[in-house]
């Protein structure tokens, strides 16, 4: 279940602070509408570490389509492994 509370609850931040946890991030609301999200740190990094991860897919799967494919045995051979 989310852990949603009022920014007004910012006052006593080392509270707001507290349920925060990897995985659990606390959502802050303001006039009754989403308007923050505090995560952990690690939390934080893997999810850049993700946006960027899918970013580079995307760049190399447009890159297959608008410049063709490779064959395995052309990556083998990009790599240097022998079969």
């Amino acid at each position: 279940m989310p852990n949603i509370k009022p920014i007004s609850d910012l006052r006593n931040y080392t509270e707001v602070l507290h349920d925060v946890e990897e995985g659990s991030p606390v959502f802050l609301t303001k006039n009754g509408r989403g308007k923050y999200a505090i995560v952990d740190l690690r939390e934080y990094e893997k999810l850049q570490a993700t946006i960027k991860l899918m970013a580079e897919l995307e760049k190399g799967r447009r890159s297959g389509e608008e410049e063709g494919w490779l064959t395995v045995e052309e990556v083998e051979q990009e790599l240097g492994i022998e079969r």
